[in-house]
């Protein structure tokens, strides 16, 4: 398994198991070529995994059988590379997902106890305001800001939904919508009364 990460051009681990310890102290990878036949933990486990908190690498699965193929939608792999796997190929693959790469992501700046904070999108869970404060629930972290919801709102793309007067939520975190509450994971927030169709459209777009 070979991974591209910001700080060094290529890291060559044996396993999913000592990839994953490399991860919790650096997560900041930008394309994982991972075998797909690994013992253990597998290339598409392993996949999976990363995909709970980083949307932004690109995967690109490495394998010498084809019927693995459509395992990669569920985690969105840029490509499978079929074994024996030529120069040409790889270069051009690596090529492609460099260039997604170098498209910026939607994102949102801050200003949060005195420092200016760049957020992107997909990092975004849900905002919940407090009077004239609006707390952004990121999946690392809270930032309290004085802001109106309203008006944050309309800095951030459609992907996030208005469930309520006091709640913005990212349609991509939703895991449960039922007639009066809508769940990010675990986090029960509630739903205004006439949203329930018009937040299932919504979400079955973006998902």
């Amino acid at each position: 398994m070979e991974c591209s990460r910001r700080t060094r051009l290529r890291d060559t681990l044996a396993s999913a198991e000592a990839f994953l310890f490399e991860y919790e102290e650096d997560k900041a990878y930008d394309i994982l070529l991972l075998d797909v036949e690994m013992k253990n933990m597998n290339g598409i486990e392993l996949a999976k995994r990363i995909r709970k908190d980083n949307n932004r690498a690109e995967i690109i699965f490495i394998t010498s059988h084809f019927e693995f193929v459509g395992e990669g939608y569920e985690v969105d792999a840029l490509h499978y590379l079929i074994k024996p796997i030529s120069v040409e190929k790889l270069t051009q693959v690596l090529t492609k997902a460099a260039e997604k790469l170098s498209v910026e992501p939607p994102s949102v700046v801050i200003s949060c106890e005195g420092e200016t904070v760049k957020l992107y999108e997909s990092d975004i869970l849900y905002v919940e305001s407090f009077l004239h404060y609006i707390v952004i629930h990121t999946k690392d972290n809270e930032y309290k800001i004085k802001e109106n919801i309203s008006v944050f709102e309309n800095k951030v793309s459609d992907v996030f939904y208005r469930i309520h007067r006091s709640y913005l939520v990212s349609l991509k975190y939703i895991t449960r919508i039922s007639r009066t509450s809508v769940n990010i994971g675990n986090t029960e927030l509630p739903l205004s009364r006439g949203k329930y169709d018009n937040i299932n459209r919504a979400f079955i777009e973006h998902n």
